[in-house]
């Protein structure tokens, strides 16, 4: 640490009360003005990326903002005083629904309400003091950013990996739009929780299932960054398994019913098919049927049950005989085909083989609906029979009523089986995955456009690349309903065809907002950009992100989304990196009176209050103090008080030091010789608490325990001074100690430690300054105090040189007057040393 001046004229000043507004707001001016936190790529430095996932604009912040911003503040700071070049960016998550419904609700446009939204809360931000660097902020429903958004879906398109098609989806009937499968959550809409129709509808899609197998595999390459939660939930959805497809020819139609499974060698052992009510040959059966009402009926109703439900293995398995029969390959069979409630069109290919006598669902089905149950698996030791069976067997075994492949070990079988199959061109070795393709269609109107075109010459045709971008047009009135305007406003939908030049119409529907969100890290690496979506060199210098942040609830939504698209746009061309996210962290939720904050719970604690009441230093403090970042944080107004009772404390104190103190800098190199034995004993706890700070702060994250220390810090110099001498060294341990105590706090608590470093002598800033090293040999003790012990009870404690021998420190125990006392000329048996602990004598 440098410094220039003597410490007096800032110190020599009457006593006065600590006004957390005033410092604060003095502060952030201060580092606005010198743009601090204003970063630019540099190769000669060492870069590090710190993100928190960007709000919804949703007019005020939470409690939960306020932790998870704090939480990446603090990450940012610290780096910053390891040297880093940090770049710690901020922007609005500001089309979609949330922000069109409200807007809706208050009789205003999304857009004026979006753009109002971001004033509020962009205040609200800065009055926490984070160091963001303000310059990169975006808004992805500004045209300058959803214009490159708009490039890349052209670019996908090229590439094949966007495509349209009319298919079975999931409609929110309240937010009259589609849902992608990730978007329901137990039959309801993740946002309005109505529950979810099946609709057929055209829709567009990305095909995220090309890389369903690199998004797997590159699950391992972020098991030391990633909690292992999050990576078992996308291992979960991508969902790979291993097997075969299999044909099944349908009698009395010229129809292929194709399955996947993964027990190939249970072939033998289908007795009869099941459908889902989604699958498209259910139409053409409907049609074909004696029985079509009946079934149609059967159909609408499940189609309108809860997905997860229907897949739950409690719930009841339904089914209806579809009249219809398709020939088993192993066994020439005929095989009843059924369409059944537990089988949806998400997994597989919608059509099951059933077995009932080695699947538990097959099994209930076939019991319910008295269907032949054949064993092909026999365990060892034991004779099943399909007609004694109380439950499906499942496991491993030889396999038996399989023709020429009956004798075979079931894994070997497997292999055998599908060979068979391949050799006759009606079955071949398969992977199947659960994850499907991404659904990207949205019939509202806050959004960004598609930029595609329909002709009746040219069919689809996507929009010329130096036209874009497609602009959502404002001037709109949005429907009570929620119904997109988009379709009848015919300056946006008519427009001329990009190929022939005749008429075309514009497509209406918008993307969904999670495109958005999987891109604008990226974009962060040099938002004004005006040319390009990316300046390849900073985007190569900044990417990946280093250490982000946020909540579990996105473990799948946006995150696997985000990892896709940067795998599509380094396969475009636009980047280098695999993954997007190095480290990641997902803080807990903030509650209160044990359950999570809401308006309905009428538990809410409003960040305006606190900062009017108590300061953004309080408010960080007891965020940071009360819980680690990684488990929920619990809500407590006592904890609050006590967060703002430590920092009125702290400012009493580095008043009352006044000009005892001096900007020598924390763990400042100091001669012992110099010292009584109390600045001793202060300076060993200033190394050891910067020593276990630096440690919470780098390895762990551990916010609550590092302040922990700071405080018992601040305990030990409040303890010490009256206790020290008044030559220049001892002063000097004092000054070192509550340097390290401000340099060590100042991540968390960044105004006040400010400000008190500023009174401190100091012309330099924190902002500027460096995090301090221990020094090894400050650690150490001159002097040890040793418990000693008689037969295990306590008889005294005497004081050893730290480096006396083992008979020095044994003679000096036994000769403690209360231990002599005790031993009463009785026999030692043995004495025992524990270093540096206790001496025990066994009489």
């Amino acid at each position: 640490m440098n410094h220039v001046r003597h410490n007096g004229a800032a110190m020599r000043q009457e006593a006065q009360e600590y006004s957390p507004q005033s410092v604060e707001r003095k502060w952030q001016r201060i580092w606005e003005e010198r743009e601090y936190f204003s970063v630019r790529h540099d190769p000669q430095r060492t870069k590090y990326y710190v993100l928190e996932m960007f709000p919804y604009p949703s007019g005020r912040i939470h409690m939960g903002h306020v932790r998870v911003y704090t939480i990446g503040d603090v990450i940012a700071r610290y780096k910053w005083m390891r040297g880093l070049n940090v770049l710690h960016p901020m922007g609005w998550d500001a089309f979609g629904l949330p922000a069109e419904n409200a807007a809706i609700q208050n009789n205003t446009h999304p857009a004026t309400w979006t753009y109002a939204n971001i004033k509020e809360m962009r205040s609200q931000l800065k009055r926490l003091g984070y160091s963001l660097d303000w310059k990169r902020e975006l808004a992805t429903c500004d045209k300058e950013y959803y214009r490159w958004e708009q490039l890349f879906f052209l670019k996908l398109w090229h590439k094949g990996l966007v495509y349209r098609k009319k298919a079975a989806v999931n409609w929110c009937p309240r937010c009259h739009t589609v849902l992608a499968n990730e978007q329901v959550e137990e039959g309801a809409c993740w946002r309005c929780s109505s529950l979810v129709e099946d609709k057929e509808l055209a829709q567009w899609f990305l095909r995220i299932t090309e890389y369903a197998e690199e998004l797997r595999q590159d699950l391992d390459a972020l098991e030391h960054g990633w909690p292992e939660r999050v990576l078992a939930m996308q291992r979960n959805w991508i969902g790979k398994s291993e097997g075969a497809e299999i044909d099944f020819a349908m009698q009395g139609m010229d129809r292929i019913i194709r399955v996947f499974t993964t027990r190939p060698d249970t072939l033998f052992g289908a007795t009869f098919m099941s459908l889902a009510p989604e699958h498209p040959l259910v139409e053409e059966i409907i049609a074909k049927s004696p029985h079509g009402s009946e079934i149609e009926a059967f159909v609408q109703r499940v189609r309108g049950q809860d997905k997860e439900a229907r897949v739950d293995e409690t719930q009841e398995k339904e089914g209806l005989f579809t009249g219809f029969y398709c020939l088993n390959p192993a066994t020439g069979e005929p095989m009843p085909i059924y369409v059944a409630n537990f089988v949806l069109m998400e997994y597989g290919t919608g059509a099951v083989m059933a077995v009932p006598a080695h699947d538990q669902r097959d099994f209930e089905f076939a019991e319910k609906y008295d269907l032949p149950i054949r064993v092909v698996v026999q365990p060892q030791g034991e004779d099943l029979s399909g007609g004694t069976l109380e439950a499906a067997y499942a496991g491993p075994g030889v396999l038996v009523n399989s023709g020429e492949f009956s004798g075979l070990d079931w894994e070997t079988g497997k292999g055998a089986i599908t060979s068979h199959l391949e050799s006759k061109g009606i079955g071949k070795g398969a992977v199947n995955y659960r994850l499907r393709d991404w659904n990207i269609s949205r019939q509202r109107y806050w959004g960004a456009p598609i930029p595609m075109v329909y002709c009746d010459q040219c069919g689809v045709v996507p929009v010329r690349e130096k036209d874009l971008p497609v602009e959502l047009p404002l001037e709109v009135k949005t429907h009570p309903d929620g119904r997109s305007p988009l379709p009848e406003t015919e300056e946006f939908v008519h427009t001329t065809c990009p190929q022939c030049g005749g008429a075309g119409r514009r497509e209406t529907d918008t993307m969904d907002t999670f495109v958005e969100s999987s891109w604008y890290f990226a974009r962060y690496t040099d938002a004004t950009l005006d040319a390009a979506p990316f300046d390849k060199e900073a985007l190569n210098y900044w990417m990946p992100v280093d250490q982000y942040i946020g909540g579990i609830e996105h473990a799948i939504l946006h995150l696997l989304y985000a990892r896709f698209f940067t795998k599509a746009l380094r396969d475009l061309g636009y980047m280098d990196v695999d993954e997007p996210f190095a480290q990641l962290l997902t803080q807990g939720m903030v509650l209160k009176d044990g359950a999570k904050m809401s308006k309905s719970k009428g538990n809410i604690v409003d960040p305006n209050e606190m900062l009017e009441r108590f300061g953004a230093d309080t408010t960080r403090l007891f965020t940071l103090f009360a819980s680690p970042p990684e488990k929920d944080l619990d809500w407590n107004d006592q904890g609050v008080e006590g967060a703002h009772r430590f920092l009125h404390r702290l400012w009493r104190l580095g008043l009352e030091l006044g000009d005892l103190l001096r900007p020598i800098g924390p763990c400042a190199p100091l001669d012992s010789g110099d010292l009584s034995q109390p600045a001793k004993e202060l300076r060993r706890k200033e190394h050891m608490s910067v020593q276990k700070i630096s440690r919470d702060m780098e390895e762990r994250f551990q916010f609550n325990t590092a302040i922990a220390s700071v405080m018992e810090l601040v305990n030990e110099i409040s303890a010490k001074r009256e206790e020290l001498t008044s030559s220049p060294g001892d002063l000097q341990a004092l000054s070192s100690a509550w340097s390290s105590a401000l340099i060590t706090l100042y991540p968390m608590t960044p105004h006040i430690c400010e400000d008190l470093w500023e009174r401190t002598g100091y012309e330099s800033h924190l902002a500027q300054a460096s995090w301090p090293e221990y020094d090894p040999e400050a650690l150490k003790q001159e002097e040890l105090l040793i418990v000693v012990q008689v037969n295990g009870k306590l008889r005294g404690k005497v004081s050893v040189p730290a480096e006396a021998d083992d008979e020095t420190v044994k003679e000096k125990a036994l000769s403690h007057p209360n231990v002599q006392r005790h031993l009463n000329q009785a026999e030692i048996k043995k004495v025992v040393h524990i270093p540096g602990k206790l001496v025990n004598v066994v009489l």
